[in-house]
């Protein structure tokens, strides 16, 4: 009888010390008494290509990706999701058994299931959403809500032409912005994202001014050290729904756990508890 093989995943990256995904693989391996590992590495960009050859001989059924390779193993995959094509990055590798790389990106699909979660009663395709950042994770965000049905979604980025590219990809669903017009912007929108780093640890706090939060809105932070950042106090302040960004980070997770590991696992506050240690 042929033994049965140990499932591995984990996690690369350049850095990979900072990464709470060995904490939530780790806590979902234990709850369903799953035979299997997930492991960090820290890859450097030289060393991708023979990494992602050699784990799969080693047992590793998928991987999770991280900066700064979320782009370039577009490239080493075989097969890329629709999603993760239009995204333009991949956060989820499948290694299958034929031998081929699966890569598809769950941001999006975590974005959104995280706010589904949190804010049962908002409806998206209500009004207008506005999107602060034209980066990877803007990316993810503008393909998650034209995917639901936000009818308009008002972009602005600190650096223009970064938001009209974005609209040149994502099309007339976009209207771009003036990052100093952005507070104005604000008035009466349906919900306000800020997929920047702006309000993260060691990073510059945000300066939009937030008077135009109100009732009814949707406010959420992508940023999640500090858990609590200004943009959502002042959502509170002001009465509208604050989600945090801890939530993206545990439903993204789910598919790629799912598919390697072959139980579906669920997003609940024991898990949020476990993340946050």
């Amino acid at each position: 009888m042929r033994e049965q093989k140990i499932p591995l995943a984990g996690v690369i990256g350049h850095p990979i010390a900072h990464s709470r995904s060995p904490q939530l693989h780790g806590h979902w391996l234990r709850k369903y008494a799953i035979k299997g590992h997930y492991i960090p590495m820290d890859i450097a960009p030289q060393d991708l290509e023979s990494t992602i050859q050699m784990l799969p001989k080693m047992g590793f059924v998928g991987l999770n990706v991280t900066l700064p390779h979320k782009e370039a193993v577009l490239e080493l995959a075989d097969l890329v999701t629709d999603r993760a094509k239009l995204i333009g990055a991949a956060n989820t590798l499948i290694f299958r058994k034929d031998g081929k790389i699966h890569a598809d990106n769950t941001d999006g699909y975590g974005f959104m299931q995280n706010l589904l979660q949190s804010a049962p009663k908002w409806n998206p395709q209500a009004g207008p959403a506005m999107v602060l950042g034209a980066g990877g994770a803007a990316r993810a965000v503008l393909a998650s809500f034209i995917d639901i049905g936000v009818p308009e979604i008002l972009l602005t980025n600190r650096t223009r032409e970064r938001a009209e590219q974005l609209k040149a990809d994502f099309g007339d669903k976009i209207t771009v912005v003036d990052w100093v017009q952005a507070g104005n912007a604000m008035e009466g929108v349906n919900a306000v994202i800020n997929t920047t780093s702006l309000g993260m640890v060691g990073k510059p706090e945000m300066r939009v001014p937030l008077d135009a939060l109100a009732p009814g809105m949707l406010v959420s932070d992508l940023v999640y050290s500090p858990l609590q950042t200004k943009l959502l106090r002042a959502a509170t302040d002001s009465g509208a729904t604050a989600v945090d960004g801890l939530g993206m980070l545990l439903h993204q997770a789910a598919p790629g756990f799912e598919r390697w590991f072959k139980v579906k696992p669920e997003v609940d506050d024991e898990l949020r508890a476990v993340v946050l240690r």
